[in-house]
């Protein structure tokens, strides 16, 4: 059998039936075109294989997407990643005019957008389905285990212990801290002006200004001065990575990266705070500051809550206070010196209640008493922020498929993002509601005010800012002092009225400003 097989294979020619036939097979076929062949059906292989999952993400897409508005076909892979990278409020505007539901895709996350008040609270109000995911990135930079990502009962037992931090008795403590903190910046700003009298951008001095106010208020002295300037020099890294869409890997030279080693540098300082609060505290010192607030607190005889909280959580919970913090109260500052330079009737008013509860002492202090008889400087900030809300929206993702109108279900492990802004420029609630209208506050009876529901700047439901007193108490502050120590001239450019997003909205332009001294009355 052996020799048969050898015979066999040692011929070149197969037995055939014809001669012709068999010149034909006497031909060797080159290595080369049988490689080829190879190679094509596995391109061939390959492209069916692509074809086939490309159509599937689009067939997945349109049946999540079923009739809401939005594109009938994503872009493969990225969807609308090239729109999310420079986001627009026209680009915003347009997809939220489009319905009170639509859908987009970003990296194959589905995403619908609620613009209307009515779907927008619905998200706000419903943990049972949905809950806060921020952005993709915020578990990687603000860290998984943060209280903002707790849901549920953890999180309202949370919420309980951080709401003693803001309480009228806290406040009082901190808002001596926010009135000389202030009045250092501004005698720096009027020195700098002087220096260089063209117009500035207060867009990173005014964020200085509430980076070194907000670790002053949560942390007081325990963190040395060049650990506060070192934290709010590298904190910009961190607002840049919590835009809307980033890209979502922490490799070096990635945005991700650079703010998680920016969180690194902040958690250590914010640790070393923390413990030197309880020691403070465990001293006998009376608090002068949120961290020696929060230690007192734990140890009052009547607190029934708990108390084991490492430096490390303490440290976590104020790093969540600055995410909450900085960027919205800059952007609600920077807009607040803006929309007073460009209506001088309004600064005017605020000059005079100024004067007149300060009773000409423009060295004096501010106090809570004092702020309680400010009621147009407390429209003001509001109505500010309502015509410029720092947030325009906040990510969630649902948990498990979400009912949320009658005729459409979001699918679990979806985004759902509801608006802020189309409710506060609601025309039916706010009447001319692109003007800056500080009045309509001080009528009880105005439909701003009887219509609370529309009032989204800082959010609603279980997930509701916990800091409300503290942020619209340090930008009226804020402006207030500058009010009667200086007076300032916006510079208006083409972009002035335009918006940049950076996780909040800022002025194009950066706003171009130039302060002077203001004489004493």
């Amino acid at each position: 059998m052996a020799s048969f097989i050898r015979q066999f294979t040692s011929s070149a020619v197969l037995p055939v039936a014809s001669s012709t036939s068999s010149s034909f097979v006497d031909i060797p076929i080159p290595s080369f075109i049988i490689s080829n062949s190879k190679s094509a059906t596995w391109l061939y292989t390959t492209v069916a294989i692509v074809g086939a999952l490309l159509l599937l993400e689009q067939s997945v897409y349109r049946s999540k997407k079923k009739h809401l508005p939005g594109d009938s076909w994503t872009i493969p892979i990225i969807g609308k990643f090239a729109d999310s990278m420079k986001p627009t409020m026209e680009g915003y505007m347009k997809q939220w005019n489009s319905g009170a539901l639509s859908a987009i895709s970003v990296f194959n996350i589905f995403i619908v957008m609620a613009s209307s008040n009515e779907y927008s609270r619905k998200i706000l109000n419903s943990p049972a389905h949905a809950e806060p995911c921020l952005v993709h990135s915020a578990k990687q930079i603000l860290m998984p285990d943060n209280w903002v990502f707790l849901n549920g009962k953890s999180h309202v037992e949370y919420r309980k212990v951080l709401n003693t931090l803001f309480t009228r008795k806290a406040l009082s403590i901190y808002i001596g801290i926010q009135d000389a903190i202030a009045r250092k910046h501004f005698a720096q700003w009027l020195a700098d002006a002087q220096k260089d009298p063209s117009p500035q951008s207060i867009m990173m001095t005014a964020r200085h200004l509430n980076m070194i106010t907000s670790l002053r208020v949560f942390c007081g002295n325990h963190i040395p001065e060049h650990g506060a300037i070192e934290i709010s020099e590298k904190y910009w890294d961190i607002t840049q990575a919590l835009e809307l869409v980033n890209f979502p890997l922490a490799v070096p030279g990635t945005k991700v990266y650079r703010a998680i080693q920016a969180r690194k540098v902040a958690i250590k300082w914010l640790e070393l705070a923390a413990s030197k609060a309880k020691t403070s505290v465990a001293n006998g010192c009376e608090p002068e500051c949120m961290l020696d607030e929060w230690v007192k607190e734990l140890e009052a005889p009547g607190y029934k809550g708990r108390k084991d909280f490492s430096d490390r959580e303490m440290a976590m919970v104020v790093f969540s206070f600055l995410f909450a913090s900085q960027d919205a109260m800059s952007s609600g500052l920077i807009y607040g010196f803006q929309h007073l330079a460009d209506n001088p009737d309004i600064l005017a008013k605020i000059r005079e209640e100024q004067y007149r509860v300060r009773a000409g002492d423009v060295d004096k202090p501010i106090t809570l008493e004092m702020l309680d008889q400010m009621p147009y400087l407390k429209a003001f900030v509001k109505e500010s922020m309502r015509v410029k809300p720092p947030v325009t929206m906040v990510p969630y993702r649902t948990t498990k498929a979400f009912p949320i109108s009658n005729d459409y279900t979001v699918p679990a492990n979806s985004m759902v993002i509801p608006s802020f802004y189309n409710s506060l420029h609601d025309p039916s609630v706010f009447p001319e509601h692109d003007k800056l209208i500080p009045e309509r506050w001080l009528d009880p009876n105005s439909s701003a005010n009887t219509n609370p529901r529309n009032y989204l700047v800082f959010g609603s439901g279980p997930h509701k800012c916990v800091g409300i007193e503290y942020a619209t108490m340090n930008i009226g502050l804020v402006l207030a002092t500058a009010s009667v120590l200086m007076d300032w001239e916006h510079h208006i450019t083409p972009e002035s009225d335009q918006v940049q997003i950076i996780a909040t909205l800022f002025p194009k332009d950066g706003c171009l400003m130039k302060f002077t001294p203001r004489p004493r009355p």
